[in-house]
């Protein structure tokens, strides 16, 4: 990729999404960074999530006009630049000073979605001001009232598009947070402190910071009204049991929201039917990037049988993905979108939204080339038969 003279020092070394993580790790406190890219137990699921793409290789087709090969892909009734978004992350003006609002930005700009995190630390009524196309994605708090107030606040902030998780019934078991020094509670300790010593770039240039200008992070946009601040013993209790939520809670959604309704973390085929027959207007196809249930089978295992379980229905798809080439045998497997998620985190860490703008072409560029590559001239030409699967006894 060729670099400008104007482009941010920390960005230049940046050649790949991937290189995002370690300019991250360096910037970050321990405990802040193994909260971004730490997963569940094992991590048994991150792994497969990336080992994933390698079941498959590509067969391309030459000769073929690809001078004006469009990446565009059409979604809701409007057209993207591009076949991937920003997913949601929590506590990104954690790690990023403003996380959310340079990379609703960036997206903005580049004309992808985003997906503002439930957990998230900045009012969504600010996020979707900056970006009026950024979809929020809710966690549903357990009680009915307490849930419909939150749809009903998300509806009168702007947003058209409504993401719900559904994979997050009870607490996983983040034990890479505990080795880390991360708890939510944040508390605080010696040890936290030299962390934030040792690493005063963030320090100064994100925590301080955020403190001066904006006071002390709430959680924002888990409930109608805001949640309690980071260093709250109040937040576990917001985190509250999920564990009776059902479909029916999802009907009575489907009946008040008025745009299109997205449900993100589904892995079998008869729950996308379900989802289906509901009302959703698209799924997402997804494991929480390894975050919930240790061992989950990696979402581009599923995605052809969840794709031929729905085929009217628009199918995304998060988790492991890095590379133009993920996109693409992803999209090749039935997916109109994918999701991306830790690598923005970490660009809007180092750079902010330059970095996410930067990441983002990166990607772009990633699938241009490669679509150039394989013979193809639009999404619609990235057919099965693309792809050869390099391991068929792989579940």
């Amino acid at each position: 990729m060729a670099q400008t003279p104007t482009m941010p020092r920390a960005l230049r070394r940046i050649l790949r999404l991937e290189d995002f993580e370690p300019a991250a790790r360096a910037y970050l406190p321990r405990p802040i960074f193994g909260y971004v890219a730490g997963a569940a137990e094992d991590n048994a699921s991150l792994r497969m999530n990336r080992a994933s793409f390698d079941d498959y290789s590509f067969v391309h087709r030459v000769m073929v006009n690809v001078s004006q090969r469009s990446q565009a892909v059409e979604l809701f009734g409007r057209s993207y630049a591009s076949p991937f978004g920003i997913a949601p992350m929590g506590m990104a003006a954690l790690y990023a000073y403003r996380g959310d609002l340079v990379m609703a930005a960036a997206a903005r700009d580049a004309n992808v979605p985003m997906i503002l995190s439930g957990s998230s630390l900045i009012p969504m009524e600010e996020v979707v001001k900056e970006a009026p196309d950024t979809w929020f994605q809710a966690y549903l708090p357990g009680e009915t009232a307490p849930a419909m107030a939150l749809i009903d606040r998300a509806g009168r902030a702007g947003f058209r598009t409504l993401v719900i998780t559904v994979d997050v019934s009870v607490m996983a078991n983040r034990e890479n947070n505990i080795r880390s020094g991360f708890s939510a509670p944040l508390r605080p300790s010696l040890r936290l402190a030299w962390d934030g010593v040792t690493h005063p770039s963030w320090l100064l240039g994100t925590f301080t910071r955020t403190l001066l200008r904006h006071g002390m992070p709430h959680f924002e946009n888990n409930f109608a009204g805001r949640g309690a601040p980071i260093l709250s013993s109040n937040v576990l209790r917001d985190y509250n049991d999920r564990g009776h939520i059902t479909w029916k809670h999802l009907e009575a959604i489907r009946r008040v929201w008025p745009g299109p309704m997205v449900l993100k973390g589904i892995l079998r085929p008869q729950d996308a039917v379900t989802a289906r027959e509901i009302g959703a207007d698209a799924i997402v196809v997804s494991n929480h990037g390894g975050r919930q249930l240790d061992g989950c089978a990696a979402p581009l295992r599923v995605l052809p049988g969840i794709v031929a379980a729905v085929p009217d229905l628009p199918v995304l798809l998060d988790s492991g993905v890095r590379r133009g080439t993920d996109v693409l045998k992803a999209i090749g497997l039935g997916a109109r979108m994918v999701l991306v998620g830790r690598p923005f985190a970490y660009a809007a860490t180092i750079a902010g939204q330059a970095g996410v703008a930067h990441g983002i072409k990166l990607l772009s560029d990633e699938v241009f080339r490669n679509m150039g590559m394989l013979g193809i001239a639009n999404l619609a030409d990235m057919t099965p038969d693309f792809l050869r699967r390099e391991y068929p006894g792989a579940a």
